[in-house]
């Protein structure tokens, strides 16, 4: 079984760095040859240039083709798997064309698994994690008022006046500050058409507490089926958003103001400018480390008392390793490729799984990627 890694981006390396130093048969594809040389030319016994009459060719019966190319790529990629018979694995959104692919790959006994990086991916394991937990506990009552809320960004360990630096391309960071957002507040679905109408503040209870802005991102509500929240239970609060540092508000400002304002192929030349200038301006320098801070939360009362409280707190920043959001969103992408074959993921379209050993074991692995991962209990 070989795996075809399409992708070597500066997110992808540790994860496929990984694959190639426990001997698995790999096959590295990118679209400039010498980038990925660059990156993993030391180790990698195979480099090509992606190509999809290529990779087609050379997917066989049986082979893991592992996409980390931009998103539009995903599809096609796994209706290839498909043709030839091969498995398919991304850390992206499942994505309405990708779900539509489920009872093909159903029907074909393949496996195609998404949503296994950092956020979506690890977020996804602690939200598993506390809902069993939950579920188990002896204060687990199906009438309890439910809060959930799933927190992740990846910010500067050093703040800057920007209050943010990017580690790749600003263009999808301002073309998701366009996108509405659907969450549940006090009982009620909240409707967001832009993120900074719905800016709040969250004190993470890191080893030293601190606060941070927050804001929905995306639609949430769709999550309440994936992680087994019962249709019965009274959920109170239901969000899953993007974490910044304080003060990002404020220094983002004139940056809202401009969104606000464009439309159109002139609105999105006049994103792509200003993408290159926050590139050029908000880069992180060499060896510069990034942070990342995800916090999960779920919480159970009734009559106001609460039965259940826990919050999984997760703090990684850059080091020797590399940054944390380059191995945070790539191990688990190499773990999900582990998975698939081995056979512990089953036939289908997937997100991040359910199964407790794997929850258990990738969160495991997890708390070596990071510096800080624990679970707080504030009863």
């Amino acid at each position: 079984m070989t795996i075809h890694w399409c992708g070597t981006g500066l997110s992808a390396i540790p994860g496929l760095r990984k694959l190639i130093e426990e001997g698995h048969p790999l096959v590295v594809w990118n679209r400039t040859v010498s980038k990925a040389d660059e990156a993993v030319g030391d180790i990698a016994k195979d480099i090509r240039a992606f190509d999809m009459e290529a990779i087609t060719t050379a997917t066989q019966i049986g082979d893991i083709v592992v996409s980390m190319l931009p998103g539009d790529w995903h599809v096609p990629l796994a209706e290839m798997c498909l043709a030839r018979g091969a498995h398919f694995v991304s850390s992206s959104y499942i994505a309405p064309e990708m779900r539509a692919l489920d009872a093909a790959f159903h029907e074909a006994g393949l496996t195609s698994v998404n949503e296994v990086g950092l956020d979506p991916g690890i977020d996804h394991l602690m939200a598993h994690a506390l809902v069993a937990d939950y579920r188990a506990s002896a204060a687990y009552d199906g009438s309890a008022d439910i809060s959930f809320l799933s927190y992740c960004g990846g910010i500067p360990k050093e703040p800057n006046p920007f209050r943010y630096k990017f580690s790749w391309s600003p263009l999808g960071v301002l073309k998701a500050l366009r996108s509405p957002s659907k969450s549940i507040k006090n009982h009620t679905e909240l409707n967001v058409s832009r993120p900074w109408d719905a800016i709040s503040s969250y004190e993470a209870p890191l080893a030293s507490p601190e606060t941070f802005e927050v804001y929905p991102n995306r639609d949430s509500l769709p999550f309440m089926a994936d992680y087994r929240f019962e249709p019965s239970w009274r959920v109170k609060e239901f969000v899953r958003g993007t974490l910044r540092l304080n003060g990002w508000k404020e220094a983002w400002a004139d940056v809202f103001a401009e969104i606000e304002t464009l439309s159109g192929p002139e609105g999105d030349a006049r994103l792509k400018e200003m993408s290159d200038g926050f590139w050029r301006d908000n880069a992180y320098a060499e060896g510069e480390p990034d942070r990342v801070v995800m916090c999960v939360g779920l919480k159970a009362e009734k009559d106001g008392k609460p039965l259940f409280n826990k919050t999984y707190v997760m703090d990684a920043w850059g080091d020797a390793r590399g940054t944390a959001m380059a191995r945070l969103v790539s191990i688990p992408v190499s773990l999900a490729v582990k998975a698939v074959l081995a056979g512990q993921i089953g036939a289908g379209v997937h997100p991040a799984p359910h199964d407790p050993k794997l929850v258990q074991d990738w969160l495991a692995e997890v708390d070596t990627l990071a510096q800080h991962l624990q679970v707080v209990d504030h009863l």
